[in-house]
């Protein structure tokens, strides 16, 4: 793997870095007082190109290779942990659904407006009583006529409340186990029976609406699934793989915004007549600090090059989630300690980037699950 980065890569890395310093840090505190979606800057991000980076030109997106796009992705992350996810969860997941498995007609359709971002996606698969267990689910689809009537209900689905189209999972047959969910593409403005129950009020994310969906005899046209059916769960699997790199990549985002202000902290407060950065101890703190960061981003972008030459990557991505998710958190934390008394308070950010950092060791796989993965991939 190239250490260095290609001119494209670092073009990408400073338009974004430009971006966020300007438009998401100044706004981060007021999105994580109201939690309201930054419609106004996803719609920025939509004109710099960055709402469907990875995909190809063809169907709007802007052709970045997997090392540009985490790249990009840690620096929204690095302003907004929630603006992160919102991003994170449109490309990687809802999008990435109907790239890698619909058809060319369903790409042009769904996933161009998606990639040009005029529309927001999201991924439902979550359950109330199937979380990490897929196969619990009890969401189903039916065959009525030359389509499917659903029932059932989706819960921590980002974007779900704002979204134009969503990747639903749903058990085409009831006995199949793993091979009897299949997916679907719903249009929450087009199809009736969409309903959003509410959206969650999180300990952090703010920005990105986690909202609890309900599908009352909702029918959609056959044309709407996502290849054939009983394959959404190795689908699911599939792109849950990738989204492990993006959650990665929100990891040490945030790790290194918690870095960046307890440095800054460090070398203005004074404390016995010196910097508190003087004191080893806090020179030690940050040292782990950085070194943390530091790694995690180094196994994130081993995992994305595994993914761009096509091998597999199932055990990296988990590694690199992994450790990048705890290691935010034990980041922000120290970031928290370093600040003393003001950390704990809502004057400063670092209490945010504490509240944000958390979440990378829950969704997507959590870290439980994910030392499972790694465990039986070193095995097998």
């Amino acid at each position: 793997m190239d250490f260095q980065l290609s001119s494209e890569q670092k073009q990408i890395k400073e338009m974004v870095t430009e971006f966020v310093d300007e438009e998401v840090v100044p706004r981060a505190s007021d999105i994580d007082k109201t939690d309201e979606f930054p419609a106004d800057l996803v719609d920025e991000l939509a004109k710099l190109g960055l709402m469907g980076m990875p995909f190809p030109e063809e169907y709007g997106g802007a052709g970045l290779d997997y090392h540009a796009y985490p790249i990009a992705l840690e620096e929204i992350s690095r302003g907004s942990g929630g603006l992160g996810t919102i991003v994170a969860a449109h490309i990687s997941l809802a999008g990435n659904m109907v790239y890698e498995f619909g058809t060319d007609a369903q790409k042009q359709e769904y996933l161009t407006p998606l990639a040009e971002g005029e529309e927001i996606g999201a991924f439902a698969l979550s359950e109330a009583g199937a979380g990490s267990d897929v196969p619990a689910m009890e969401t189903h689809a039916e065959a009525d006529g030359d389509g499917y009537t659903i029932n059932g209900d989706k819960v921590w689905i980002s974007n779900g409340s704002v979204a134009d189209t969503v990747t639903l999972f749903a058990k085409t047959d009831p006995d199949g186990g793993n091979k009897g969910i299949s997916s679907f593409i719903v249009r929450p403005e087009e199809d009736d029976g969409f309903i959003v129950e509410g959206t969650e009020d999180k300990l952090g994310d703010k920005g990105c609406p986690t909202a609890e969906l309900r599908f009352d005899d909702m029918w959609i046209p056959e044309e709407r699934r996502l290849g054939e059916e009983g394959e959404g769960f190795v689908q699911a699997l599939k792109t849950l793989n990738g989204g492990r790199i993006t959650i990665a990549a929100r990891s040490v985002g945030i790790a290194q915004a918690a870095l960046d202000e307890a440095s800054e902290y460090a070398s203005n407060r004074e404390q016995f007549d010196q910097r508190i950065g003087d004191f080893q101890a806090i020179q030690h703190k940050l040292a782990d600090m950085d070194t943390k960061t530091r790694a995690a981003r180094l196994l994130m972008h081993s995992a994305a090059d595994k993914k761009m030459r096509g091998e597999e990557f199932i055990k990296e991505a988990a590694q690199a989630k992994l450790y990048a998710s705890e290691a935010s958190r034990e980041v922000a934390n120290e970031g928290i300690q370093i600040h003393g008394g003001y950390g704990y308070t809502k004057d400063f950010p670092a209490e945010r980037m504490y509240r944000d950092a958390k979440l990378n060791e829950i969704y997507e796989g959590t870290s439980e699950v994910l030392r499972n993965t790694i465990g039986q991939q070193l095995l097998d």
